[in-house]
């Protein structure tokens, strides 16, 4: 029974996409989730992996063509069987003729580009994890752990990226790393299958190999499923995504001249990086090039950084004048995602000046001992957060969010709080903060930062936040006009802290000048939900909670 391939939603709001190249032909024998198909909508390029393995069957949607959502596109047969009478094959007898070669007999089969172990016994899925509630993909940055290495239950295998996090994802079984389904560099929707964790594992039967592909193979039918296979040979067309393509024409790169890692020799978004990086000199012609004196290395994009533990590599150079750096994958959703809240978002600032003079003394008096008793730093954070719950207990339309045509009351106050990494930018969400103590807040605000730039953060600690906090007046800006993280309705700037003079008037009504800490706050919000007093009176209630603090910090 044929199986349909349909066009895939890349989105929420994407309703169609564009067929733009076809990987396989009618007859081809498929492996499960690997690529048939290239489209490209208006948010993403992407290769479309196979739902089973079996045979190409129809071909329904020509190259070019633009179809909804839910389209059939193609059929796959399973197991091999393919029907002699579709109209895929007088598609394909109709095609200009290619030599075809006949089923692999025993004495000379054709040897696959990179070998991996079959699993004939079952194991356990590791898939794709959804790393925010608006994320539907993530790019498989790195693999931690190669086919047959043993891994204990919670043990990083896979970095990925996202608009929202780079991460380690830990294993959900202990056990032996059976099959990697998903190659470094490759974009894949959430709970795609990237690797299968146990499971009885067999060799494929050993294949002639060419002495370049055999170097790089450990054992028969063990190779590395990251192993390079060679680069293009002369006039053939080296299999690449189309973001790669993309990357190779805006650095003049000649992709024939780059191994590919990927499944079949296909050259990932990993590979055309490292060659960016390594400073390759790109040679259009065949004429070899003279020997030149090294050159400094172009910039990588910061995909990811690796943990603290492992930092044994040095940091990427700074990019050269001139250079053009493509985007990481979490910088450039970002980008998207930011463009798409001002469009949602009718954005309004309100900036209040707060007397922190209060607060400033009583961490200087307590900061010591507080970390002595209670093993955390004491920080300014910790008071400004209590603050804002208490301020969002009092008006929950700022804790509020849009849903369609109407207003969604969050049951919690669930606070994002957004950690600067040096390839981007993360926001952890403090789940149920209103149920916290004061030390509650402080230890979890160090926790999450610290596991956000040791990439350990969990999928849904950056997913279900109602309200952000951002501090960029760490770097001595008086203050900012951050935009709203969706669908939440307002997000908190805190600017610099300084001293100020000020005018003081006492309960007599008579005015002084003194030196005062100071510090000014931005809450920034939907003026589709909130208006500018709602803003106001939780701007004014958050303000007295700082200035009159009574509140035991524990």
């Amino acid at each position: 029974m044929p199986i349909d391939v349909v066009m895939p939603q890349m989105g929420e709001s994407i309703t169609e996409g564009t067929l733009t190249k076809w990987l396989k032909k009618p007859g081809d024998t498929v492996a499960r989730d690997e690529p048939l198909f290239e489209i490209s909508t208006d948010k993403v390029d992407a290769e479309i992996p196979s739902p089973a393995a079996g045979t190409l069957g129809e071909i329904k949607v020509q190259e070019g063509t633009t179809v909804i959502v839910g389209t059939v596109v193609c059929a796959i047969n399973e197991s091999g069987k393919a029907a002699a009478s579709s109209p895929a094959a007088t598609l394909a007898s109709s095609a200009p003729k290619e030599v075809v070669p006949a089923p692999p007999a025993p004495a000379a089969p054709e040897a696959p580009a990179t070998p991996a172990p079959v699993v004939t016994g079952p194991g356990t899925e590791v898939l794709m994890p959804q790393m925010g509630e608006s994320i539907t993909e993530g790019t498989l940055t790195k693999w931690l752990k190669k086919v047959g290495d043993t891994i204990a239950r919670d043990e990083p295998i896979f970095e990925i990226s996202t608009d929202k996090v780079d991460a380690e994802i830990p294993s959900p079984v202990a056990g032996t790393l059976s099959e990697i389904r998903v190659q470094e560099g490759q974009t894949v929707t959430i709970n795609t299958v990237v690797a299968i964790v146990g499971g009885s594992t067999a060799a494929p039967a050993a294949t002639p190999q060419p002495a370049a592909a055999a170097s790089a193979t450990a054992a028969p039918g063990t190779s590395s499923p990251l192993a390079a296979a060679p680069a293009a040979a002369v006039g053939e067309r080296p299999r690449s995504s189309p973001l790669v393509r993309k990357i190779a024409s805006e650095n003049n790169v000649d992709l024939r001249k780059i191994p590919g890692t990927g499944a079949s020799g296909r050259i990932t978004k990993q590979d055309i990086l490292g060659h960016i990086e390594g400073g390759h000199a790109v040679v259009q012609s065949t004429t070899p090039a003279p020997a030149a004196a090294p050159q400094p290395p172009a910039a990588a994009t910061p995909v990811a950084m690796p943990a603290p533990a492992k930092a044994a590599a040095a940091p990427a150079p700074a990019p050269l004048p001139g250079e053009l750096v493509p985007l990481s994958k979490m910088r450039s959703i970002i980008a998207k995602r930011m463009v798409e809240s001002k469009a949602t978002s009718p954005h309004v600032h309100t900036v209040f000046k707060v007397d922190m003079t209060r607060i400033v003394k009583l961490r200087e008096k307590e900061k010591g001992k507080y970390e002595q008793r209670n093993g955390v730093k004491l920080t300014y954070m910790p008071f400004i957060t209590r603050a804002a719950i208490q301020a969002l207990r009092k008006h929950p339309i700022v804790n509020a969010s849009m849903q369609s045509e109407a207003i969604l009351y969050n049951k919690n106050i669930n606070i994002g709080i957004a950690v600067a990494l040096e390839w981007g930018l993360i926001v952890p969400v403090i789940k149920q903060t209103e149920e916290k103590s004061f030390l509650g807040i402080a230890r979890a605000i160090v926790d999450v930062a610290d596991r956000a730039r040791g990439k350990k953060l969990a999928p849904d600690e950056v997913a279900g936040g109602t309200f952000t906090i951002t501090n960029s007046g760490i770097f001595g800006e008086e203050f900012g006009t951050p935009i709203i993280a969706q669908p939440q309705s307002a997000i908190l700037a805190i600017g610099g802290l300084g001293k100020e003079v000020l005018v003081l008037t006492d309960k007599d009504g008579q005015d002084t000048i003194a030196i005062r800490s100071v510090q000014h706050f931005v809450l920034g919000f939907d003026h589709r939900i909130i208006d500018g007093a709602d803003a106001g009176k939780f701007m004014a209630d958050f303000k007295a909670c700082l200035e009159n603090w009574s509140e035991d910090i524990g």
